[in-house]
């Protein structure tokens, strides 16, 4: 394997190349065909959802060149002095391009000062200057700022579009990984292509050989084993709830991920619901045949309680888990109203 890492071997080089960012792509692309040309734009996502990615994309389909092509990071240059500087900078005509292309990394970085001294400069910009502002915390950019811009939301990649490009890098990269390795690699990328081709680099690094199965995943990303979330699952089915307070505790004690922990139970849940409701469909889902096996034995034993209200009560735990002081507080209590018929 080459020592390049992959997130930047594949990094995007062409607007035709980027994933999941079709609603920013096109408008760029529009402007450029028509020659519309904003001289600031703002770019506002999670991390590694490409907006850097895409502004570099946008620089160079400008006709902009390395030289006049100039990234700053906010984090590291926050202050008034370095604004300052970059006003200084923007008065310079380009080298050898029509445009000067400055892309600013994490603006929300900026202090009030700073922030101050760029509004001045957004407000009348030279001619040949382009502004690309990147950050992944809108609320912290002030409305002044904003307003000058045009601002494109950048969303984070369903688990179906990181599911496709594990399946894609892994082929490239001469791997065999499965559907279902795939999905949880998605899952474990958490909307964020970077972050989803760094764990596939890391599982590349240790596999011993040119095959990727869910025990190998499971055990270099330390991702919840199947086993601690069917002990979930079947403590449900059995109406069992003290073992399924344990099997929670068990996932908190080994420092388990509570959203990866979840996202993988709501999955399971789901396709035993497909498979109990259309079991035409679930034959087109990706799925191992010892887990199919597992919900079928699952869905036999069931009391009642696999149902479309429990999956409803379970998505509801998922949103609130990021905000809970105890992160496996809201799957407890989930578990609690679920089994114990609380309104």
């Amino acid at each position: 394997m080459s020592e390049v890492a992959l997130y930047r071997k594949y990094r995007p080089s062409s607007f035709k190349e980027v994933l999941g960012q079709e609603q920013v792509v096109q408008v760029l692309e529009g402007a450029l065909k028509l020659g519309n040309v904003a001289h600031a734009y703002l770019f506002a996502g999670s991390r590694g959802t490409g907006k850097t990615t895409i502004a570099r994309i946008f620089a160079k389909e400008l006709g902009t060149s390395e030289n006049d092509t100039q990234e700053i990071d906010a984090a590291s240059n926050r202050g008034i002095d370095d604004i300052r500087a970059l006003r200084e900078s923007v008065r310079t005509l380009p080298f050898d391009s029509k445009y000067k292309v400055y892309i600013v990394d994490e603006v929300h970085m900026l202090t009030k000062e700073a922030f101050n001294a760029l509004l001045k400069t957004l407000e009348e910009p030279p001619e040949h200057v382009i502004f690309i502002l990147a950050t992944t915390e809108l609320e912290k950019v002030p409305d002044t700022i904003i307003s000058r811009c045009q601002t494109f939301a950048f969303r984070k990649p369903t688990d179906q579009v990181l599911k496709n490009l594990a399946l894609e890098i892994a082929q490239k990269e001469k791997f065999l990984l499965d559907p279902p390795g795939a999905e949880l690699i998605a899952i474990l990328g958490d909307g964020s292509f970077r972050d989803t081709l760094g764990i596939i680099q890391k599982i590349i690094s240790f596999s011993k050989d040119k095959k990727i199965d869910l025990v190998e995943i499971e055990k270099v990303t330390g991702a919840p084993s199947r086993t601690i979330v069917n002990d979930f699952i079947v403590a449900l089915a059995d109406k069992d709830l003290p073992k399924g307070l344990a099997s929670v505790r068990k996932a908190a004690t080994q420092n388990i991920d509570m959203n990866i922990y979840l996202k993988l139970i709501l999955q399971k849940i789901r396709f035993a619901l497909i498979l109990r409701y259309a079991p035409a469909i679930s034959k087109d889902m990706e799925i191992t045949d010892s887990d199919l096996q597992f919900l079928k034995n699952v869905l036999n034993k069931d009391k009642g309680v696999i149902t479309s209200s429990t999956l409803s009560t379970l998505l509801e735990a998922f949103s609130k888990t990021d905000r809970a002081f105890i992160k496996e507080l809201p799957l407890e209590l989930a578990l609690i109203k679920i089994l114990s018929n609380e309104k």
